[in-house]
């Protein structure tokens, strides 16, 4: 555990729930993990005790990304940890592979609703079809814009072009919208959706009063930064100040909220978990605001200054993505000035 993770509390200490087993976490909310082949290794999903149209069963918060291990751990939940009900809707916090992926089969299994924002929704859509640009040449030119030239990176970029698609290879073709300031009947408790953005379009975290829980999908998570990254398809985005404002909305929310991430153990402390996070990316404009006024930077050569180790490919993608948030930010603050110069490479310097 590190020094910013000792100061939240884990009510539940070390327990995790084996695969294919639940964990009860507050009334009628029971936690269950299943694996990713990245190396953030899990994903929490989460069940909640529903009734709906007069028909007692669950409701499943995120799903997933799409293979043979996830539908086989969801078969081993199905048969051991229902009780005999059935699902009866499911929701998804945003259209990332790891929680929207397996939202075709899960609706389809059980002849339900996916219940999603329309933004992920309709951007999952585009992506699981190969209409948005995710991978390929389109993301190895907006990289290379950005100083990541190297041959090496540039081919593999440029081979992945299915890769949204592997793992979220269908969606359902009819969903339920959700809205920020929604409320939701979900056994005989409200909850209420809180819109949150930069992580995702337009991700939905879901908060019941009632019970003092926070399902936070990816919006706040306990022991590292969630990745805010501007893609080739929106390419002057600034998603780190819609992130920072979204999860300062959330202090709004009581201090001793159970928060329910979707990576990570459950905790207590999500004033302290959002001014850390906010610490965070002040520290690393610092950083970014230093490096440019030694000499121009295009976002490659920051991804040592920000993340000060080795990257593996997969984590260079994300990572770069992150130091053109950070540089967009100032950039569009007015802090940093732009520039496209001769070699086709966004570089940025220290405003006058």
């Amino acid at each position: 555990m590190n020094a910013l993770e000792m100061q939240l509390t884990y009510p539940l200490g070390e327990a995790l729930p084996e695969l294919g087993t639940t964990l009860e976490v507050a009334p009628g909310v029971r936690w269950l993990r299943m694996l990713l082949p990245f190396q953030l290794d899990h994903i929490n999903l989460w069940l909640l005790r529903d009734r709906i149209d007069g028909r007692d069963g669950w409701t499943i918060v995120d799903c997933g990304i799409t293979n043979d291990a996830t539908r086989a751990a969801w078969e081993t939940i199905f048969a051991n940890e229902l009780q005999g009900l059935p699902v009866l809707r499911v929701i998804v916090t945003h259209m990332h592979p790891d929680h929207i992926g397996l939202a075709h089969w899960l609706t389809e299994r059980w002849n339900v609703r996916l219940w999603c924002s329309a933004t992920d929704y309709n951007v999952a859509r585009l992506a699981s079809s190969g209409i948005a640009a995710i991978g390929g040449e389109a993301t190895a030119r907006f990289m290379a814009s950005h100083g990541l030239t190297d041959e090496e990176s540039q081919t593999k970029i440029k081979a992945r072009t299915n890769y949204y698609k592997s793992m979220v290879p269908d969606l359902p073709h009819a969903y339920r919208r959700l809205l920020g300031g929604d409320m939701l009947a979900i056994g005989g408790h409200d909850w209420t959706c809180h819109a949150g953005y930069g992580h995702a379009p337009e991700h939905m975290s879901l908060h019941c009063e009632q019970l003092g829980v926070l399902i936070s999908g990816d919006m706040v998570l306990p022991r590292i930064s969630t990745n805010v990254s501007v893609h080739e398809g929106e390419p002057e985005a600034n998603p780190l100040m819609l992130y920072l404002d979204s999860i300062k909305r959330m202090k709004a929310l009581p201090e001793d909220t159970l928060v329910l991430p979707s990576h990570g153990r459950p905790f207590r402390g999500l004033h302290t978990r959002v001014d850390q996070l906010v610490a965070h990316h002040d520290e690393r404009f610092a950083d970014v605001l230093a490096a440019c006024a030694e000499a121009p930077q295009h976002a490659a050569d920051l991804l040592m200054v920000l993340f000060r180790r080795k990257l593996d490919l997969h984590q260079t993608t994300f990572a770069m993505g992150e130091s053109i948030a950070h540089l967009h930010a100032l950039w569009l603050a007015g802090q940093l000035t732009r520039r496209l110069d001769a070699d086709g490479i966004y570089r940025f310097t220290t405003a006058a």
